[in-house]
């Protein structure tokens, strides 16, 4: 099964500019799964990111004639840091052309390499157009990202990297993410040609399925639309030569949700502290999945963790919804009846569970419906068992955890205003967050006022904070002031905040 390619891998040059990346093991995640799992940190590259390895092997290659015009590429991330390094390393001209829209982080890490940088177009396709005139007009060399033999050898440097540094005999499977498929092409060229029995398992987003699609069909098909969380897999259609060779030598792709790559990310953080992008947990995510669908144990499994060029920005959402990937949290909406100690009776049916979020509003109605997040250690199993324990205690319940409307919007919008309401106060509370601190702090309140409204969600610092409101008739202010006093808890009153009257007030 030998590959034309593997004599272009053994010669490529990308060690100029990048290093032979360490395999690690990841002792958290193997114990969890109960097979030995290894990353292999393309996120230590000079430019955090395996890319420059193709970008610096296709450059290398030119002569120096034609690469003394200078080179050009259109990217908005991983691809245009190693084409800019790429360059400045041979000492040539680089114009990297990037969408309006891309964050400017990026465009500064580019300039900061010697870039120079065109900002065209809303989107790569836009971007890539322009990348081609400029490169017409001015007789650039055009560095694609992906569909380039120099590129694809460039990038199997990572598959003969891991095959000196773990035996061929003792892999199960190589788990590769999977935008253009310059990577996947590239590595399972060269592991098939040495070791056929070791699975090369491709992994892309549900929202960005190109290969997948493409190899389904039996021919290259272009996607009508591209999910962007993972940005640096974005790809509408995979290149012609990196298709022929996953067509070859891919055994088959797996696909995985937003959720699934933010609890990956999460998984490697826990390993080894770094915060990859959404791209660079995709193996991780394939590998799990595997698993899962598998029921393996003892077996040897690589992930490619292809970069960690993370917008900043992005972190909010990953840590949201890093825990409905894992399963570590489960989302319900539950109905309680619309009277004093409610609240409290409904958290002690919760027992010690972790509740991670708390919403609600009156609605001047007889039954009140509740937004709530409760942490899980045990996954589907266990978010059963809570749904089936709230239903024998009487409460109606749907489970939202899979609902996608639930997940990012309708949590952010239980509120407004409650017409009809008399007497309502509003308090922000502050406790110690610590296992059972939501239960003590309802039963610190106690059930002589009627709560009317409540927020809460734990954000993983060291204080939980509430967003409470209180009916008290305006004869129980003073003993309801005392009260708060004697709890102790950190509150401040709200109730002349012009935003609670704007959208919140009766």
């Amino acid at each position: 099964m030998s590959s034309p390619y593997l004599e272009r891998i053994l010669k490529a040059r990308v060690y100029d500019v990048a290093i032979e990346s360490p395999l690690e093991l990841a002792p958290r995640l193997s114990r969890r799964l109960g097979n030995t799992v290894l990353f292999k940190r393309e996120d230590l590259q000079p430019v955090f990111s395996f890319k420059l390895r193709g970008a610096y092997n296709r450059i290398a290659h030119l002569s120096a004639t034609v690469a003394a015009r200078g080179v050009i590429c259109a990217s908005a991330g991983n691809h245009a840091q190693g084409v800019a390094l790429a360059a400045k390393r041979r000492g040539i001209p680089a114009v990297i052309v990037m969408p309006q829209t891309t964050p400017q982080i990026k465009v500064q890490a580019v300039r900061d390499l010697g870039g120079e940088v065109v900002l065209s177009g809303d989107d790569y396709d836009h971007a890539y157009d322009h990348a081609l005139e400029v490169a017409r007009a001015r007789s650039l060399t055009f560095i694609h990202p992906f569909d380039d033999p120099d590129v694809i050898a460039g990038q199997g440097t990572i598959g003969m990297e891991i095959l000196r540094q773990r035996a061929g005999d003792e892999i199960d499977a190589i788990f590769i993410p999977i935008g253009g498929g310059g990577l996947a092409a590239g590595v399972a060229a060269y592991v098939k040609s040495l070791f056929p029995k070791i699975r090369i398992i491709g992994v892309e987003p549900e929202d960005a399925a190109g290969m997948y699609e493409s190899l389904k069909a039996g021919k290259r098909v272009s996607l009508e639309r591209v999910g962007i969380f993972a940005d640096g897999v974005a790809v509408r259609r995979v290149g012609e030569e990196t298709f022929k060779l996953c067509q070859q030598y891919v055994d088959e792709i797996l696909l995985v949700t937003s959720d699934e790559l933010c609890a990956g990310i999460q998984d490697i953080f826990e390993d080894n502290r770094t915060v990859v992008e959404p791209a660079g947990a995709l193996a991780v995510a394939g590998i799990k999945k595997y698993i899962a669908r598998e029921g393996c144990t003892g077996r040897t499994f690589i992930s490619i963790n292809c970069g960690a060029n993370m917008n900043f920005d992005r972190l909010r959402y990953v840590a949201e919804r890093a825990q409905l990937g894992a399963q570590r949290e489960a989302l319900v909406a539950v109905e309680i009846p619309e009277q004093k100690g409610s609240f409290l009776r409904f958290c002690e049916v919760l027992g010690k569970r972790s509740v991670t979020e708390f919403n609600y509003r009156h609605a001047g109605e007889s039954a009140a419906r509740i937004f709530v997040g409760v942490g899980l250690s045990e996954g589907r199993k266990e978010r059963e068992a809570l749904v089936r324990t709230l239903t024998e205690a009487g409460y109606p319940v749907v489970d939202m955890t899979d609902n996608e409307m639930a997940k990012l919007h309708v949590r952010y919008m239980v509120g407004g205003h409650s017409h009809g309401l008399e007497h309502e106060r509003l308090f922000r509370f502050e406790f110690p967050e610590r296992p059972g601190a939501l239960l003590k702090f309802l039963h610190a309140i106690g059930t002589t006022w009627n709560i009317t409204l409540f927020h809460y969600r734990n954000q993983g610092s060291d204080y939980g904070r509430v967003l409470a409101g209180v009916q008290v008739p305006p004869q129980e202010n003073e003993e309801f002031t005392q009260h708060l006093k004697e709890l102790k808890y950190v509150f401040t009153e709200e109730t002349a905040n012009p935003v609670y009257r704007l959208f919140l007030g009766s």
